[in-house]
């Protein structure tokens, strides 16, 4: 297909926005950057703003994003508006076309991401869990990675219009597995970060430098992508939050919002996960201590206070 052709396509297809927040605004944008047709839709009228200005049709509801839509993509706050949305007689999945796919961006629990998945296999319709990693940086680049659960054949259709959003494009697996992934992965990082951080305010106290930690433990056993790209001390990773006073990057309400998760799910699945659930302990003390916007790196500062 040449440029003229998938430009073509792109502006003959039209997609229902839902959720153009903090993330999904620019998800939004890139969008429309791309040529695709919008009707575009959120709670807050105001952050419908910059979306509409950049050439999106405004809607009314949720089910009026949809109602004309070839794809639908959703990126709201948790599992409840999830299913609030999808669900029942008046839900998105009982009112699009027979031939329209459905994409859920939001994090959210598992157990949701496969009710909604049951419930489009019975009504006919194709869905696909598809959360994202990358936080606002990367949904302003277009840079995100999707994590996607469902079918093979939705997820080819998908992807063309995930890769004007986001850089990485992963197949998963089955429906929920695109949770499965980004809950997993985020237990990982909140984890590696709580260790980074520990053993940075241990070199403090023991006089070595944050440098020569950091020179040492990136080019050896201690390299982990909480230490490389994100060190949570100013100076050895310059564009790291740490070097503009934590500032978000990915919020520590979020992370604790997906290590919560994580841990439902292995209450669930009855899987011990002793380090993830510690992690989202250390993580709900430094959220209601007033630090729920800062960047999720800025948990050393509470490391660097606390004493045995």
């Amino acid at each position: 297909m040449s440029a003229d052709d998938r430009t073509r396509e792109q502006t003959m297809t039209s997609i229902g926005f839902i959720g153009t927040g903090n993330m999904g605004g620019p998800m939004a944008r890139n969008l429309l950057k791309a040529g695709f047709k919008l009707s575009a839709y959120d709670v807050n009228a105001d952050s419908l703003k910059s979306v509409v200005a950049a050439g999106a049709e405004a809607a009314a509801s949720p089910n009026d994003a949809a109602a004309a839509s070839d794809v639908v993509i959703t990126m709201l706050p948790a599992g409840q508006h999830v299913a609030s949305v999808y669900l029942g007689d008046t839900g998105i999945i009982a009112a699009v076309r027979p031939d329209t796919l459905l994409i859920d961006c939001s994090t959210i629990d598992v157990k949701t991401a496969r009710d909604v998945a049951r419930a489009a296999q019975n009504n006919g319709k194709q869905v696909l869990d598809a959360p994202v990693s990358g936080g606002t940086g990367g949904a302003e680049a277009a840079t995100l990675t999707f994590m996607v659960g469902g079918s093979s054949t939705a997820f080819e259709r998908a992807r063309p219009i995930l890769e004007k959003m986001g850089r990485t494009i992963i197949h998963t697996g089955g429906a929920g597995t695109g949770q499965a992934a980004k809950i997993c992965n985020n237990m990982i990082l909140g984890i590696s970060m709580i260790a980074v951080g520990e053993a940075f305010v241990l070199a403090e106290k023991l006089g070595l430098e944050a440098q020569r930690l950091f020179d040492v433990a990136s080019k050896s056993s201690g390299q982990c992508w909480s230490l490389t790209s994100y060190c949570p001390v100013p100076g050895p990773v310059p564009t790291s939050p740490a070097n503009r006073d934590y500032k978000p990057g990915f919020a520590a309400e979020l992370m604790l919002k997906d290590l919560l998760l994580s841990q439902a799910a292995a209450q669930q699945t009855t899987v011990d996960t002793a380090l993830g659930q510690h992690a989202a302990n250390l993580y709900e003390s430094f959220v209601k201590a007033g630090n729920g916007g800062a960047d999720f790196s800025g948990i050393i500062k509470m490391i660097r206070e606390q004493r045995r």
